[in-house]
């Protein structure tokens, strides 16, 4: 069972003990994209360089590329959905849109091999980027966040897993990828803790010992959860939710990384509608007033046979052609 590490490109990699989020933007050189296809296609030899030292340490990788540079990197057209992240603003809150090409989403029970990884990782890159977000999140409790609740009691599993988060023969050159969302989000800590247990349940629309759902709102402002349940005619709509907690008593940082999966970009967009916006609009979700996001970045995950023959030299396609650099 143990055998190997697990492969780069699993959406579906178990939850673990400490995460590393790397966002990286590529230098507008040739020669940086290079660098980047060659370090991308080995991702799955540096996972088990590091890998093998513990395999029970489940070690594994997943890789973002935004939008900017997806034609220069992969050679190919971009996914359906796949465009820069939309700043969402509403009367109160922002969801502010923040600069990204690369992430490299980190997982393991042991932090050193989550700290290796990502250091072989920037080596192998070199100059070809610039780090322009790193955190280094941990499992807090019970899987809770900072505010006290349990972070992803909604998640999918089963059958439902692959179908919410992995893109089908709707895209059929992208089958096996997953659009993937991150934001940075911090909390005033005291200020939360100055409220209730009741005040924070009616926020968050559950409880908070045990995270059981609370009754929707009749009318009014409604609770996170029913703001972040995306339904329409055809049913509700999943994504995977891999948020860790980060933070620096020392320097009074306290936040959330949301890190979000997902089959159709559409709907974590029309999630931050409702947040941000407000469903009706003006009645934004109170758990912003207490969360605030200071980045926000959109990538598209290629299944791994796609990220490891980046380093091929592969006959341009008419499509790569035309799109040119309009990603940039």
């Amino acid at each position: 069972m143990n055998r190997v590490p697990i492969e780069p490109q699993s959406v579906d990699a178990p939850l673990t003990r400490s995460a590393v989020f790397l966002v990286c933007t590529i230098r507008d050189e040739a020669a940086a994209i290079d660098m980047v296809r060659e370090t991308l296609s080995d991702i799955q030899g540096l996972v088990k360089t590091v890998g093998f030292r513990d395999l029970k340490a489940r070690l594994s990788c997943t890789v973002g590329i935004g939008s900017r540079v997806w034609h220069e990197v992969t050679r190919r057209a971009h996914p359906a959905e796949l465009h820069p992240f939309r700043e969402v603003a509403g009367a109160t809150h922002t969801a502010v849109a923040t600069p990204g090409d690369l992430l490299f989403h980190i997982q393991s029970e042991r932090q050193d091999l989550c700290f290796e990884l990502e250091r072989l990782i920037l080596k192998a890159l070199g100059d070809s980027v610039n780090v322009v977000d790193e955190v280094a999140g941990f499992r807090y409790f019970d899987s809770r966040d900072l505010l006290g609740f349990v972070d992803g009691t909604a998640n999918p599993t089963g059958l439902d897993l692959p179908a919410a988060t992995l893109v089908g023969e709707e895209d059929a050159e992208f089958a096996g990828g997953s659009y993937v969302v991150v934001q940075k989000y911090l909390h005033p800590l005291d200020e939360w803790q100055n409220l209730t247990t009741e005040q924070q349940e009616a926020i968050i629309g559950r409880t908070k010992a045990d995270g059981v759902e609370l009754e929707d709102a009749a009318a009014g402002q409604k609770a996170h959860k029913t703001l972040a349940t995306i339904e329409d005619a055809t049913g509700e709509h999943d994504i995977l939710r891999d948020n860790m907690p980060f933070g620096s008593p020392g320097s009074g940082e306290f936040g959330t990384y949301f890190i979000g999966y997902t089959r159709h970009l559409w709907v974590i967009e029309r999630m931050l509608e409702r947040m941000f916006i407000g469903d009706p609009p003006g009645l934004h979700d109170r758990l912003l007033d207490f969360s605030t996001p200071r980045t926000g970045v959109a990538f598209f995950a290629p299944a791994l046979s796609l990220l490891s023959s980046l380093g091929e030299e592969p006959a341009i396609s008419p499509s790569y052609e035309s799109g040119g650099h309009a990603g940039r």
